[in-house]
């Protein structure tokens, strides 16, 4: 009888095959340079070409559809954002399980929305903006991205968690709703940090709070949304890396170390900063009940906002 083999021989080299990382959005997004600072960071340790390419289109849909159908080899993964979370209940007809078709390999980032009003609306806090708004029912208005962004859902859930009547306005991206807001169009809107904050230290727009759980770095003198009297409203976006279904366990494994080990580098850290977003690193079984959970909640938030695609 032949000697058996180690494990470590018996298991087939891995990467021994350039890697590429599916980002479903075009170039030049907030999404897209943690991809390519990331896809640097795991071509040094893992002694492969790591490229980050860019499959646009159908709202991030295409090539997350690429991701789920390619070859559970090692060679192809997904970075998506939590937007993840609310297609299962807001799509249609998708033309792929996110929690069969999908398996999570590590949840990179986190970072908060940031709650920022018109400073003509008489509200100088969380408190006392849900207090105008239940004594107005209707007549405050909040803008997104479109219907479906981020800005919507979370203006929705915001909406639902303050039991006041506020009215969704959907514009052609998050540079018009900023513009509508300044305008007094529109009296707020949840946004990124690095989208709003040079106009709030300007007095352009006032921030009331963040949606973390914890105070922003970047604004520690903002409060969250939950010292603020809304105390079961948290919720933030993230950045994670998944994988086709199918995937060896040991692959998963060893590409999540080397997300871990790559934001532990001081560079990576602190090129974050600046974007508003914390490292976390988590493994495959975090991110996966991480997942789950949100689109649990989303799914809740959004068949009692009864939210629809256009």
């Amino acid at each position: 009888m032949p000697a058996l083999l180690p494990a470590a021989q018996a298991q087939p080299r891995w990467p021994d095959r350039p890697i590429r990382i599916i980002v479903p959005y075009p170039p030049g997004g907030s999404t897209d340079p943690v991809a390519r600072l990331l896809a640097s960071e795991l071509q040094n340790r893992l002694g492969q070409p790591v490229v980050v390419e860019n499959r646009a289109g159908a709202a991030g849909s295409i090539g997350t559809e690429a991701v789920a159908r390619a070859a559970p080899d090692g060679t192809t993964f997904l970075f998506h954002t939590s937007v993840l979370a609310t297609e299962p209940s807001f799509k249609q007809n998708l033309p792929y399980n996110v929690l069969t078709d999908l398996v999570p390999v590590s949840l990179l980032v986190t970072g908060p929305y940031l709650l920022v009003v018109n400073p003509a609306l008489p509200a100088r806090n969380v408190g006392e903006l849900v207090a105008f708004a239940r004594a107005n029912p209707g007549k405050v208005n909040f803008g997104s991205a479109g219907t479906g962004s981020s800005g919507h859902l979370i203006g929705e859930l915001f909406a639902l968690r303050a039991g006041a009547q506020m009215v969704h306005v959907p514009y052609r991206g998050g540079g018009p709703s900023v513009t509508a807001l300044m305008q007094n169009e529109i009296q707020f809107i949840f946004d990124t940090i690095p989208g709003s904050r040079a106009l709030v230290e300007d007095g352009r727009l006032r921030a009331l709070a963040v949606t973390s759980a914890e105070r922003a770095p970047l604004l520690p003198q903002v409060p969250t949304i939950v010292e603020s009297g809304l105390p079961d409203f948290a919720n933030e976006f993230w950045l994670g890396l998944l994988a086709p279904a199918r995937l060896p366990p040991e692959i998963q494994a060893r590409m999540a170390e080397a997300v871990r080990a790559s934001l532990a580098e001081p560079g990576f850290r602190e090129r974050l900063m600046p974007l508003g977003m914390v490292p976390r690193g988590l493994g495959p079984e975090e991110f996966g009940a991480t997942l789950r959970r949100d689109i649990a909640e989303w799914r809740d938030a959004i068949q009692r906002a009864n939210i629809r695609a256009e």
